[in-house]
Order: C-alpha cells, then sequence, then structure tokens
C-alpha cells in the first residue's frame, strides 16, 4: 500500500539532525550478540507443541491436540462446552483444506452461523458484536508467549477475535515458531519478496486479562472471556 509523505517526513528529519538524507548505502547491522534466535533453537514440532501447551496454562486458554479428520468434531465440540448458540467464523482458504467448510454448513442446521461476509462491510462488525464464539486460523503461532499471530483482511476480520464473548484459534502444526523473532523475521520477508503485507496483523494472547485496578486480575474486560487454542497435526 502507498506510504504517504514519507520524503518530506525523512527530509525534515535529516534537517533536524543536521545532515542531507541518506537514500542509498544504508546497510543492516551484524550484531555479534542475537540471543533472540537462541531460544527454543532446535526444537521440534512437537518440542514446541510442549512449550505452547504447557504456557496455555498460564495465559488461562483451553488447549486441544487434534487430527486433521477429527477438527471439525472437536470445535463442534467446544462450542457446545461454552453453550454457544450464535456463531461467526473467517472466510479462511483453508476452511476447505481442513473440512470446515462442510462443517459450518452442518453446524448451521442448529446454529446462528455467519462467515465473514466482505460485502456487507461493517454489518460484520455488529454480527461479531452480538456473537457467542468467533472462529478463525492462527497464520504464526508463537510457543514461547502462546500467541496467535492473525494477518487480518478483507475475509478475516479483526472483530472475530475480538468482539465475541468466546474465541477459538485453529492452529495448524506447522504454524508453529519458537517465538516473536521468527514471526517478525516472517513478516518482513514476506515484504521483501513482494507478498502484500495485510494491514493489520495482530497478536492475540489468550483471553483478555487485566490486572490494572488494584492488582486483581479479571479476565473479558475487552476481549473474550474464554479462548481454546486447537492444535492440528
Amino acid at each position: 500500500m502507498p506510504i504517504h509523505n514519507r520524503d518530506k517526513f525523512l527530509s525534515n528529519l535529516a534537517a533536524n539532525l543536521g545532515r542531507p538524507r541518506k537514500i542509498e548505502g544504508v546497510e543492516r547491522p551484524e550484531y555479534s550478540v542475537q540471543p533472540q534466535y537462541e531460544v527454543l533453537q532446535g526444537a521440534s514440532q512437537d518440542e514446541l507443541i510442549d512449550v505452547l501447551e504447557k504456557h496455555c496454562e498460564v495465559i488461562h486458554t483451553d488447549f486441544v491436540r487434534t487430527s486433521k479428520q477429527e477438527l471439525p468434531n472437536v470445535v463442534r465440540q467446544t462450542i457446545d462446552r461454552y453453550a454457544a448458540k450464535s456463531i461467526i467464523a473467517s472466510n479462511d482458504k483453508r476452511n476447505v483444506e481442513y473440512g470446515m467448510d462442510q462443517a459450518y454448513n452442518q453446524y448451521a442446521e442448529e446454529l446462528d452461523m455467519h462467515i465473514w461476509d466482505a460485502s456487507i462491510g461493517k454489518e460484520n462488525q455488529v454480527i461479531a458484536e452480538k456473537a457467542d464464539v468467533g472462529i478463525s486460523f492462527s497464520d504464526i503461532t508463537l510457543a514461547e508467549s502462546g500467541t496467535v499471530t492473525l494477518k487480518n483482511d478483507k475475509n478475516n476480520g479483526r472483530s472475530i477475535s475480538l468482539m465475541p464473548k468466546s474465541y477459538i484459534a485453529i492452529i495448524p502444526k506447522e504454524t508453529i515458531v519458537p517465538r516473536m523473532t521468527q514471526a517478525a523475521k516472517q513478516i518482513h520477508d514476506d515484504h521483501v519478496n513482494g507478498i502484500e503485507t495485510p494491514s493489520s496483523v495482530c497478536f492475540v494472547t489468550g483471553p483478555s486479562n487485566s490486572a490494572d485496578i488494584e492488582m486483581n486480575l479479571i479476565v473479558g474486560v475487552h476481549g473474550p472471556v474464554n479462548v481454546t487454542y486447537i492444535v492440528v497435526d
């Protein structure tokens, strides 16, 4: 997407620094110490899943591991556990790959089921606000912090993970990386390689938590009260 007023801003910044603006010959420094790459270095995917599962306890998030074949049943069991009647889900191309497109059609026979629809604009947000459960896929999953990375676009609004009372993140096993270091690098590399970066990238770590008032932990102040991560082998 275009960056407006960039040249004017950078020229003004250089002028305040008392030097001409540098537009070429800038090289990224090589740091002798890079501890960020050492955390969980060499860990296998299964070891990363163990780290993720353990941290889910810290962030008050339910953890489930299943197969691709059983995913629709596990999602439905989670919905039933939340006693949910209304669902909003992303219009993700992986819905077909993971059998969730057919599952959502089946859910619609008993539940108020809505798939994010770019053609109705902000009406999606109104539906999300009233929904009991939001469901979307994680694009990059950080084992160290129990964080799902959501690349939001016209088919996957950020309201899905923010506004419903409960949230379900479907986590393909291959999306799991050690920490934020790898997520940032992946997003950067996509940009360098000409892959369009979404307008919004959200990092979601379990349910909404706040301990700002008298150091009492309150869950669900400004987001979901319940969150379940479903890791899919």
